[in-house]
């Protein structure tokens, strides 16, 4: 048997793909990150699984349960929120299980980013405002490399989620501000896909204050840039005019 890292998705339980449940339905061992996973999910668990919320556990508690279900043949599901890829601390289980000759695999899932998308009704990658789309934290108690600092990252002006800084978007807004302008349009989005979900509206000259006013500290994306509510061109793929190897242009007059 082996360990499989399984992304748990946003929060909706039907938000998990099907490969994900179906291993959460066979695991004998569960290890779910207890503060962030919706507990709903954990219905999808056998019966007779052994579930262990890591919240509570160190790493050190957590590649014992992991070796010792391993050795007796059983089947370990890791059970993180959204994709385990994002700021899931993934990358030190795995590093110890090479070092111990474990086997594993991991499972992507849905990322509340993604969610956090699908809730605002807004596509990132626009043709014409933007078509990057960042993907950070703020620093605060782990820190970020200087270059990856939100005011470098806020001058190249492309749509941007920021993850885990919902309790200081007052300093956030500001330091993006330097590079995208006040008046930049920016949402946050509360518990994306959960039953609670809420979205605040505004720009970064207000966005914080909007959240606060709405109780909103904790557990919310950041969403940033003019794929918000800007202008943007028509997509070339399913443009008349626009040739590929699926679909001929229509012909232009001489």
């Amino acid at each position: 048997m082996k360990v499989y890292f399984v992304g748990a998705g946003p929060g909706d339980p039907e938000l998990i793909t099907v490969k994900g449940r179906r291993l959460l339905e066979e695991a004998d061992v569960v290890i779910y990150a207890g503060s962030l996973v919706n507990p709903e999910i954990l219905r999808y668990a056998a019966p007779g699984a052994r579930l262990y919320n890591s919240a509570a556990l160190t790493l050190e508690e957590i590649l014992a349960i992991m070796q010792s279900a391993v050795a007796k043949g059983e089947k370990v599901v890791r059970l993180h929120t959204g994709d385990p890829s994002l700021y899931g601390a993934i990358q030190e289980q795995i590093d110890a299980l090479e070092e111990q000759g474990l086997p594993y695999e991991i499972v992507p899932g849905v990322s509340s980013f993604a969610a956090a998308a699908a809730a605002v009704k807004r596509e990132f990658t626009l043709p014409g405002l933007s078509q990057t789309l960042i993907l950070t934290r703020r620093a605060g108690r782990t820190p970020v490399p200087a270059a990856e600092g939100l005011p470098a990252l806020s001058c190249h002006r492309a749509s941007l989620c920021l993850f885990l800084s919902s309790q200081d978007l007052a300093a956030a807004a500001t330091e993006l501000a330097r590079g995208y302008g006040e008046a930049t349009p920016a949402a946050v989005v509360y518990k994306a896909s959960w039953p609670e979900e809420r979205v605040i509206y505004g720009t970064l000259a207000d966005i914080a204050a909007r959240a606060r006013e709405a109780g909103i500290d904790r557990t919310a994306l950041l969403l940033v840039g003019d794929f918000l509510g800007g202008s943007y061109q028509r997509s070339r793929l399913y443009d008349p005019d626009f040739s590929h190897s699926f679909r001929p242009g229509r012909p232009t007059d001489d």
